[in-house]
């Protein structure tokens, strides 16, 4: 009889084989936030470089001097342009909830829709990146130099935030695929939406990032 409990024991155990130890948890949803994981290290590791960099300079430059020099908006630039580029991600991040939502009711017209306004959010905001990039190296600010301060400002500037903009490139990209496959209905014919849920996840890390760059370049 102890060596019938013995053995229950072990098979019921979540180590003692036959069943993952991660529960329901898909391989392309863990594969996902092991992909995440060292993207924030990459992040992370520019962001700490671009702070020591920064206290360590004798004439780092002032960030509000050199965005008020774009011709932009004029004085305050940066809490208008910028707060509105944030504004824009956060509701397709928003957006992106809603699609996933829908996916899980296996409601295809919904999941698709919000799924376009996610990609639509994507688009909107690396055009203002683009227009910002512009203007800005027209007000002096660029890789080799800068007007106000240390050249490392614009190095640091150009590589974070258009690291950061490649991400959002790759979400766009990668939602886009996820919506012709909804409205081709490959997923009503699996039977989940589980890549809805993993892109998901990639939009919502590229959302969180931005708050960190936003942070250190405009508030800080």
């Amino acid at each position: 009889m102890a060596a019938i409990a013995t053995q229950t024991q072990e098979v019921s155990s979540p180590w003692g084989g036959g069943r993952s130890p991660f529960g329901n948890v898909s391989w392309g949803k863990l594969m996902m936030w092991v992909f995440l994981l060292s993207d924030a290290f990459t992040f992370g590791s520019f962001l700490t470089a671009y702070g020591f960099i920064r206290f360590k300079a004798p004439n780092w430059p002032d960030p509000e001097k050199v965005f008020d020099a774009a011709p932009f908006l004029g004085h305050g630039y940066p809490l208008v342009f910028v707060g509105l580029m944030t504004f824009i991600l956060i509701v397709s991040s928003v957006t992106m909830v809603l699609s996933v939502e829908a996916g899980h009711q296996k409601d295809r017209k919904r999941a698709a829709l919000y799924l376009f306004y996610t990609i639509l959010g994507g688009l909107t905001f690396l055009g203002c990146q683009a227009w910002e990039w512009t203007h800005l190296i027209h007000g002096g600010t660029t890789l080799t130099g800068n007007p106000f301060g240390a050249s490392q400002f614009g190095q640091f500037f150009f590589l974070i935030t258009g690291f950061h903009g490649s991400h959002v490139a790759s979400g766009v990209i990668l939602n886009l695929v996820v919506l012709i496959q909804i409205l081709r209905g490959d997923f009503d014919r699996i039977g989940h939406y589980n890549r809805v849920e993993n892109i998901g996840l990639y939009w919502h890390f590229v959302d969180l990032v931005w708050v960190f760059v936003f942070t250190f370049f405009y508030l800080l």
